[in-house]
């Protein structure tokens, strides 16, 4: 396998999103350019390796023919207060917005006020959508998906609701609001034999964790379902890769969420990929990593991620 280390980043958050304030990765360097290695931390290493298939694609191998030369995309607006929930929508420029709720700590009064300022801030012909992180029983999702759909004035969908595909089955048999699946996709042992058409109206894809863009192309026909394709909070140098496959989806019938650049407070490249008017240009490659040296990671940090990357890359062969 050719790549070298280029470095260990860490950017900062804007607000604590999926529990952290800092989001680490490895950057990376090969014959097509850069990639970027960025697994959640609570990841074992097995499930780390199409993370590296990703970064390793984005670097030394090649994405599929783009079929459009921009995309779409929402907004992200994490569990903060509906105030700020408010600022960020407004600011955002997009039409779309993805809203985190059920955060811990936080009450559905909290999630549904947070709904209703940023439907506020989107006016009636905004589409909002949400996203649960599978934390809830069904019982609990149908009651929160009922109240959230009300203070919306109407989901787009909600995201993950659940854990299982049987309970998501579950809940969308009971509301009358979309369903769309992500972990119980991307974190399968077997993406492509996902069986998520009776559980799901959407699939949630990001090509990072499945192993790069060609190989989430592959799953998006195989689940049949409408496809979203979603950041898994990388810098530019990764992201560029989620664009290549939104890019290549034969039909792209949703905004996707991919302007997460904006909840960091720093980028790796002064190359950012930001939306401008609730759109994302399609890159060729992933832009040079030329602000590293503003956000490297501590010593210790470096050390804990190159001996995370020693180990997956063993296991990718």
């Amino acid at each position: 396998m050719s790549f070298s280390v280029v470095g260990v980043y860490a950017l900062p958050l804007r607000n604590r999103f999926r529990g952290i304030t800092v989001r680490h990765g490895v950057l990376l360097e090969g014959a097509s350019g850069f990639g970027e290695f960025c697994a959640f931390e609570d990841y074992s290493d097995e499930e780390s390796v199409p993370w590296l298939a990703a970064a390793v694609e984005s670097c030394s191998g090649s994405w599929p023919a783009p079929v459009r030369s921009r995309i779409p995309v929402n907004c992200t607006v994490p569990a903060v207060s509906a105030e700020r929930a408010f600022e960020i929508a407004a600011a955002s420029g997009c039409s779309t917005a993805k809203v985190k709720v059920a955060d811990p700590g936080q009450s559905i009064v909290d999630d549904c006020d947070r709904v209703a300022a940023v439907r506020s801030a989107l006016g009636p012909s905004g589409a909002i959508r949400v996203d649960a992180n599978a934390v809830w029983s069904v019982d609990e999702a149908v009651t929160a998906i009922r109240a959230l759909d009300r203070a919306a004035g109407g989901l787009e969908y909600v995201e993950q609701p659940c854990r299982s595909l049987p309970e998501l089955a579950a809940v969308r048999k009971r509301v009358d609001v979309r369903i769309a699946a992500d972990e119980s996709i991307r974190r399968a042992s077997d993406p492509m034999k996902v069986a998520v058409t009776g559980a799901a109206d959407v699939a949630v894809l990001k090509a990072t964790p499945l192993g790069g863009a060609r190989r989430a192309l592959e799953v998006a026909e195989a689940c049949g379902l409408p496809c979203v394709v979603s950041s898994a909070l990388e810098s530019s140098v990764g992201l560029a890769g989620q664009i290549a496959l939104a890019a290549a989806l034969p039909s792209l019938d949703f905004a996707c969420g991919l302007g997460t650049i904006s909840l960091f407070t720093a980028d790796v490249t002064d190359s950012s990929l930001r939306p401008s008017a609730g759109f994302l240009p399609v890159p060729s490659r992933p832009a040079e990593p030329t602000l590293l040296d503003g956000v490297r990671a501590d010593p210790e940090t470096e050390r804990r991620w190159l001996s995370r990357l020693d180990r997956v890359t063993a296991l990718l062969g």
